[in-house]
C-alpha cells in the first residue's frame, strides 16, 4: 500500500514538473519574442527550467527506478496537456477552400 502511494505521488510530481517546465517554456516564448534581450530570456529560462526538472526528478524518485519512470510518465502526459491548452485555434476553412481541396482529390 505504501509503495502504491509512493508511485502515485511520483506521478503527481511528474505532472507538476511537466506543468512548470512546459508552461514555463510557453511563457518564455511569449515574453522572449517581444523582448530586446531575447537570448537572455531563452538561456535563463532553459537553465532554470532544466535545473528545476532534474532536481525534481531526483527528489521525486528517491533513488527508485520505478518512481523515476512514474515521474517521467507524468511529465510527458503534462506535455501533451500543455500543448493542447496552449494551441492556437486554427481557422475554420471557408467554402472556397473546401471546394479547392475537393477539386484536387483524385
Amino acid at each position: 500500500m505504501n509503495e502504491a502511494l509512493n508511485l502515485v505521488s511520483a506521478l503527481a510530481a511528474g505532472f507538476f514538473l511537466g506543468a512548470v517546465f512546459f508552461g514555463g517554456l510557453w511563457w518564455t516564448v511569449q515574453r522572449g519574442l517581444t523582448s530586446k534581450r531575447t537570448a537572455l530570456w531563452f538561456l535563463g529560462s532553459l537553465l532554470l527550467r532544466t535545473s528545476t526538472a532534474v532536481a525534481g526528478f531526483y527528489f521525486a524518485s528517491g533513488g527508485h527506478l520505478e518512481r523515476l519512470f512514474m515521474c517521467l510518465i507524468g511529465f510527458f502526459v503534462m506535455r501533451r496537456i500543455v500543448l493542447r491548452i496552449t494551441r492556437v485555434p486554427e481557422e475554420e476553412p471557408n467554402k472556397l477552400t473546401k471546394e479547392a481541396k475537393r477539386a484536387t482529390e483524385p
